[in-house]
């Protein structure tokens, strides 16, 4: 995997900074000035797996940082982390557009690991037995799920849709069709039914069920990657 690291360029050659703390830990690292644009073409052939914003105390050009990263198409939908001080962190807000924040001076170790997690958050994989998509693994053989590593107690039916709608990505289905497809061409009930489901899954997985999308006036979806 290669990490992208921003900041300022009198920073990378601190052994102490992400920089030198990524290549010891055996990560392949670019590195950009806090303020420079992205070349489109180069990121959409190889995004990186994860960007790391050193801001240190610096945390408004932080931001603007994040901004502009997120502006790229290419690195839209790939991980950011912002690095702060101590000091730097009290100017943090909880609704900034980071996956995670870290601390500086780095400890390597929590640093690979931060670095690990928001990969994964943001990863999705799905094969004939089990599905990611985010935080929610959906294990088709064992019938369970879980967010974010713990267990969510879902009825029969609740994962019956939720496995169905997984399974078929960037479909919309009616509700009658969900009704026949889900529960079966025998069942009688009415098409409120899948609204009464769609609400159960949305609180019992709370921001993992953000896929689940309201096509209005036709049915539901679940988003396509």
């Amino acid at each position: 995997m290669w990490i992208l690291v921003i900041g300022r360029e009198g920073q990378w050659s601190r052994p102490e900074g992400a920089l030198a703390t990524l290549r010891d830990l055996g990560c392949r690292v670019a590195t950009a000035e806090l303020w420079d644009s992205f070349d489109e073409g180069d990121l959409a052939a190889d995004p990186p797996t994860a960007v790391v914003i050193e801001a240190l105390d610096e945390v408004d050009a932080g931001r603007a940082a994040v901004t502009r990263v997120r502006a790229v198409a290419a690195l839209a939908e790939v991980p950011v982390l912002l690095a702060v001080t101590v000091a730097g962190m009290s100017r943090v807000d909880a609704r900034d557009a980071v996956d995670d924040f870290v601390l500086v001076p780095y400890v390597p170790a929590e640093l690979y690991l931060r670095v690990r997690r928001v990969e994964w958050a943001r990863s999705e994989f799905s094969s004939p037995e089990r599905m990611k998509i985010g935080m929610m693994v959906i294990d088709l053989a064992a019938h369970e799920v879980a967010v974010d590593g713990r267990p969510v107690e879902l009825t029969h039916q609740e994962f019956a849709l939720l496995s169905f709608l997984s399974q078929n990505r960037g479909r919309v289905f009616t509700r009658d069709q969900l009704l026949t497809r889900v529960w079966g061409v025998d069942y009688y009930g009415g098409s409120r039914t899948v609204d009464i489901h769609v609400r159960r899954l949305r609180m019992k997985l709370g921001t993992a069920a953000n896929p689940i999308q309201t096509v209005r006036g036709v049915g539901y979806k679940m988003k396509a990657p």
